[in-house]
């Protein structure tokens, strides 16, 4: 079975400052440019006795956002170190009916939401278009095998892209 890497999520996302105030039934904190673009919270930070919290599983990414890839050319977890303060609370900018945020952020990329670890037999692989997906392995005829992504990855770095 194929699912999104959002199944793996240990909190829940807010694309929306609107989605925040609806679910939270609060506006959300003002947007920080100077900080990422955080869409998720950890309500159990703030009760760390550390400056810091460590989640153990994270998509890694590059500098740029992307999704990193290991050796094997798939995307990966690895460790994410979080101040206490930040990781309880949102950082959404107001983006208008456009889907742009005229609210730019100084920092590159969004903060990943931590994720729980994989199951037994699950992996992480990229579908199109670089899209972190999850597979038990199970039912993946439909979509394309590593022998396929090998060769969309080829095609891409062809075309420098």
């Amino acid at each position: 079975m194929i699912k999104p890497l959002s199944s793996l999520y240990l909190f829940p996302v807010f694309q929306t400052r609107e989605d925040y105030a609806r679910v939270m039934g609060t506006a959300a904190p003002p947007f920080n440019p100077a900080r990422p673009v955080k869409s998720w919270f950890d309500v159990e930070a703030r009760k760390s006795s550390r400056r810091s919290v460590i989640y153990d599983n994270a998509i890694a990414l590059a500098d740029s956002g992307r999704p990193l890839a290991d050796e094997s050319g798939n995307p990966y977890l690895e460790p994410l170190l979080l101040d206490r303060e930040f990781a309880a609370t949102v950082n959404i900018p107001v983006k208008d009916f456009s889907g742009r945020t005229p609210e730019t952020p100084t920092t590159g990329f969004e903060v990943p939401v931590p994720c729980r670890e994989l199951a037994p037999g699950e992996s992480l692989f990229f579908a199109i278009g670089g899209t972190v997906m999850v597979t038990d392995g199970e039912d993946t005829a439909e979509f394309f095998g590593p022998e396929d992504r090998a060769l969309l990855v080829a095609i891409a770095k062809k075309l420098g892209v």
